[in-house]
């Protein structure tokens, strides 16, 4: 299922919400509108909660079916809150904070930033479980901005490589393509959500957009 909303206007879903097939992290202070789009879009489980003290979930976290890595500045509560819940979760152990901004993952691989260290790759492969790599996407080292990927597709910032569009489908080992949300906004990952199940986008997000993300992500069934 495809659906659009914006959070209280604002267009940037990505670095408020962090998804996996299982659950949706989200701010706490957040409407039953939104909250009902979400668990009926990607068909999951919604958690309000903050991320070290902040609503930036999206930004602050990244996650596939293993768990959530999270920022060091992650309170103990919310690491407490985030494991009641049946979540595991670890923090990264790097300066660069924003792991939602700079990596990309699914249950098959990672992408990650140039910046981020060894240290935090090897905790990257291990409990996530998958093979990361350190990679730019059309010359961004934010690659978590510029791309959003699940289990089934990835979209990325128009001005992807060849060569970069290719090492995103043998590391995720799902089908890759380019595309713009809200209207020729190139940051997708800011401006998307998405899933095994479904993905949302900006309310501004066009026909066209749509029909390419819709090709991408492998849903056929139209969009709202």
């Amino acid at each position: 299922m495809i659906k659009r909303i914006n959070l209280n206007g604002n267009p940037n879903l990505g670095v408020y919400l962090s998804v996996t097939d299982e659950v949706a992290l989200v701010p706490l202070h957040i409407s039953d509108v939104v909250l009902n789009t979400i668990k009926e879009a990607l068909e999951i489980e919604v958690l309000q909660t903050s991320i070290g003290g902040s609503s930036l979930a999206g930004a602050l976290t990244a996650g596939n079916s293993q768990g959530f890595l999270v920022s060091p500045y992650t309170m103990d509560r919310e690491i407490m809150a985030l494991r009641n819940a049946g979540i595991e979760v670890e923090k990264i152990p790097d300066k660069y904070t924003a792991l939602g901004n700079i990596m990309i993952v699914n249950d098959n691989g990672a992408l990650v930033s140039p910046l981020l260290s060894d240290k935090s790759l090897e905790l990257i492969n291990t409990f996530l479980e998958v093979d990361a790599q350190r990679a730019t996407i059309a010359g961004f080292d934010i690659v978590g901005s510029v791309a959003t990927a699940t289990n089934k597709g990835a979209l990325l910032h128009p001005h992807t490589s060849p060569e970069e569009l290719k090492l995103v489908e043998e590391v995720l080992k799902v089908p890759a393509d380019v595309g713009t949300v809200n209207k020729g906004v190139s940051l997708v990952g800011a401006c998307s959500i998405a899933n095994s199940n479904g993905v949302i986008v900006s309310e501004n997000t066009t026909g066209p957009e749509m029909a390419r993300i819709e090709e991408a992500f492998g849903f056929l069934e139209g969009y709202l």
